[in-house]
């Protein structure tokens, strides 16, 4: 399924004169669209190894998370069903380095994550707007045009990944698609939907508001859109709830979510300051003088467009089944969260609230192209049913396929296959991958070296269910059954491995408890729930890094004659997840943890102590 109208207009972007400057570069991946799933896709990939490019049409990354737009970042409902992986990481940073929540920081934190991997280049402010194909399954390069500097970034890669949430590459390269609803006699879902239409979720353009230090008044300009009461109560505008994010202000459900954005955006935003509008100025709002507008989107958030087809397209069943798949690579958990497309000027509830088995398993084959054999994608424009992507477009289930997709097409890189030609070991070979990175993966376990089972393990003080920290999990999940999978273990103890014969110990993985119910954070469970906030008051907490992590530790190794020697000493621990290179032959190998971030704590929780070998 294609939309033709739209191939014809970006092919004639192509023809633009050619005169500006041309800058080639040839990568391993190059992953179109830097929101979170492109971010976690780009440093995924990067990590394994891969030279990969990152274009991003905006001159921040983020996407929906960015502080353009600031859509908060939700994932999989549920105790102990917190997305882990690389995108923990970015929120266990920003705690550390951006405590009170400033979206321009959180900005830099993106940022900074991108640029410390060598093996990323990253084109910001750089539109993709071509692609050149090998064969008619088979891309070649794509092309982006950079409006700072007037230059086009030719890109040449063995695979990409479009992670562009509205599928830039789908018109570009004939890559199929779908776009719209369908109905639910289609593939027996159960939808209101009765024929299929190009309807879609609508966009957003967002409010902040905080309390000033002084009285303000707010003047509208001519073109707002008139609030009243009735609609006000409607769409529930309660700027004390914590949970007020302003999300209902959405249109363009009934148009073409791409096209049609920029006509949306102006009415989006008339529809915004109409509402900031009636707070400011109806006098039904306790304290509105004091109230001022410290953040308005000019850049509309999106839910929905393309949905690129691979081999394997997920249904709402599909979900509601527990998405059970030998290929799971990632998982999510969010309602079905279905968006009427008159959005806020539907009436009544403007969204579905199914509940789904959380955490449900989403496959690999979701991920790739089924008739593009080099194509790759992530986040809310995989295979999916749009009754079924309404629950998958959350942002931290699309890290999680960001870091699924990266992982991937490095292990494609490296063994020189196409996706399509993955065998089963390849996929389990990814999926192990991802869980030693820290992704959680329902109903598996990592895979762990027989000289790991093999060696002795203990602690110089005693300690119950030591072997927890062999057995393949990191986290306490009902899936593992209902005993404790880590342990506790009383700070500056020594837990060693010791072998009967020397070992070459190549790495050593650790896994930390880092509070995935985030019950040691300040503040009420919005703010504890999610790394960023929406509307700020004078006493909205300064967030905290998670309490149960350890903060500083050391690994340490005896070598073949006998001495110590320290082979990590980490004082500002910010992962729950890490593995550090060893390389050396030892007798027996310690993890010595020094304290937490509660510096009350006389013992640590560790899931995870394990180590890999190289003969």
């Amino acid at each position: 399924m294609h939309d033709s109208r739209q191939k014809t207009m970006i092919q004639s972007v192509s023809q633009a004169p050619s005169s500006c400057k041309t800058v080639f570069h040839q990568a391993d991946l190059c992953v179109v669209g830097g929101g979170l799933a492109g971010v976690c896709a780009a440093i995924a990939a990067a990590r394994h190894g891969c030279k990969t490019v990152l274009m991003q049409e905006r001159p921040v990354l983020g996407g929906n998370a960015s502080s353009e737009i600031r859509m908060w970042v939700c994932g999989a409902n549920g105790s102990h069903n917190r997305a882990t992986g690389i995108i923990e990481e970015l929120e266990l940073e920003n705690y550390y380095r951006n405590p009170d929540k400033n979206y321009y920081l959180w900005d830099t934190v993106l940022l900074s994550a991108v640029q410390n991997e060598p093996n990323i280049t990253l084109l910001l402010n750089c539109s993709c707007c071509e692609a050149e194909m090998a064969a008619p399954d088979r891309i070649r390069s794509v092309t982006g045009w950079q409006m700072t500097t007037q230059t086009w970034h030719k890109v040449a890669a063995a695979c990409f990944a479009d992670c562009s949430g509205d599928s830039i590459l789908a018109p570009l390269t004939g890559a199929d698609f779908r776009i719209g609803r369908e109905a639910t006699t289609e593939f027996d879902e159960h939808t209101s939907v009765a024929c299929p239409d190009k309807k879609t979720m609508g966009m957003s353009c967002l409010l902040q508001i905080r309390r000033g230090y002084k009285p303000t008044v707010f003047t509208p300009p001519s073109w707002v859109t008139e609030v009243t009461e009735e609609m006000a109560r409607d769409r529930f505008p309660d700027i004390y709830d914590p949970y007020e994010n302003f999300w209902s202000l959405e249109l363009g459900g009934e148009d073409d979510s791409i096209a049609d954005t920029e006509v949306l955006r102006d009415k989006l935003l008339a529809l915004a300051l109409g509402v900031w509008n009636y707070i400011k100025n109806s006098g039904t709002v306790k304290d509105a003088d004091m109230l001022e507008l410290s953040f308005l989107g000019f850049l509309p958030g999106k839910r929905e467009s393309r949905r690129m087809l691979g081999p394997c397209l997920m249904t709402k069943n599909d979900i509601m089944a527990g998405g059970m798949y030998e290929d799971t690579v990632a998982f999510g958990g969010w309602n079905i969260d279905d968006h009427d497309p008159r959005g806020f000027y539907k009436q009544g509830v403007m969204n579905t609230h199914d509940r789904t088995p959380a955490p449900y398993g989403i496959p690999l084959r979701t991920l790739y192209s089924r008739n593009i054999g080099n194509l790759f994608f992530a986040g809310r424009n995989i295979s999916m049913t749009h009754a079924a992507m309404s629950s998958a477009r959350v942002m931290a289930t699309c890290a999680l396929l960001g870091q699924a997709v990266g992982t991937a097409a490095s292990l494609a890189v490296t063994r020189g296959l196409l996706p399509s030609g993955f065998s089963m070991a390849d996929v389990e070979d990814i999926r192990q991958m991802l869980m030693d990175d820290g992704c959680f993966l329902p109903n598996a376990r990592r895979r762990l070296s027989p000289a790991v089972t093999a060696a002795k393990l203990c602690c110089d003080i005693p300690v119950s269910d030591l072997n927890c920290l062999r057995n393949g999990t990191d986290r306490d999940h009902p899936c593992y059954g209902t005993e404790e999978q880590g342990c506790m273990i009383p700070l500056h103890a020594r837990v060693s491995y010791t072998f009967d014969q020397p070992q070459h110990v190549s790495s050593v993985r650790l896994s930390f408890d880092s509070d995935l119910d985030r019950l040691t954070l300040p503040g009420d469970s919005c703010e504890r729930s999610h790394a960023m906030r929406g509307n700020e008051w004078p006493d909205s907490p300064t967030m905290c890094m998670p309490k149960t992590l350890v903060r500083e530790f050391m690994l340490e190794g005896e070598d073949e004659v006998g001495h110590t020697v320290v082979l990590a000493h980490i004082t500002d621990m910010r992962r729950a997840t890490a593995t550090y290179p060893v390389e050396r032959c030892l007798r027996s190998l310690t993890l010595v943890p020094l304290t937490t971030w509660d510096e009350t704590a006389t013992e640590a929780h560790i899931y995870s102590f394990d180590f890999a070998v190289s003969n």
